[in-house]
């Protein structure tokens, strides 16, 4: 038997880790993270950048245009060079097929499927709306302003989508 009088002391847990400075690992986590952000910041900054430089394109390129006609064929010439992006060929298309393609219902990756399977309802501003103005509206001596307006609008949405997407 042990002595009775033999003070005996708990053992002796070693004190906790601090908190600080954390353990390496967390700093390489800290590292990635901080990489993840500035890189996400300098997508979003160069992305905003070129959205910007898109919108200026097509703004400078119909304000250069003096007249209304001038205008919409500036207009025309922007979204077959933006069609042209997004299928080699359809800058060669021509009067309705080409507003169909403008409308996004000639969309030649969906040959599976039928026309009016995938034509959304916010289609047709082209072939049924102010776009029907890009078929003769480069030709005409006078053009109501207001329907040029509404076809800048349009015109300047599709290419900026399809601009975007490139």
């Amino acid at each position: 038997m042990a002595d009775p009088t033999l003070v005996l002391r708990d053992i002796h847990q070693p004190p906790a880790p601090p908190l600080w400075p954390p353990a390496p690992g967390w700093w390489l986590l800290l590292a990635v993270l901080a990489l993840a952000a500035l890189a996400l910041a300098w997508w979003r900054r160069r992305r905003r950048r070129r959205e910007r430089m898109i919108q200026a394109l097509f703004d400078d390129a119909v304000a250069a245009a003096d007249t209304l006609p001038a205008q919409v064929a500036a207009m025309s010439e922007l979204l077959r060079r933006a069609a042209r992006r997004r299928d080699s060929g359809a800058d060669l298309l021509e009067g309705e097929a080409w507003l169909a393609f403008l409308d996004g219902s000639d969309d030649r990756r969906r040959s599976n499927q039928s026309r009016a399977d995938h034509v959304r309802p916010e289609h047709g501003r082209f072939s049924r709306g102010p776009g029907r103005l890009l078929l003769e509206g480069g030709y005409r001596r006078e053009l109501p302003a207001d329907e040029v307006a509404a076809l800048r609008t349009l015109a300047r949405e599709r290419f900026l989508t399809w601009m975007r997407r490139a």
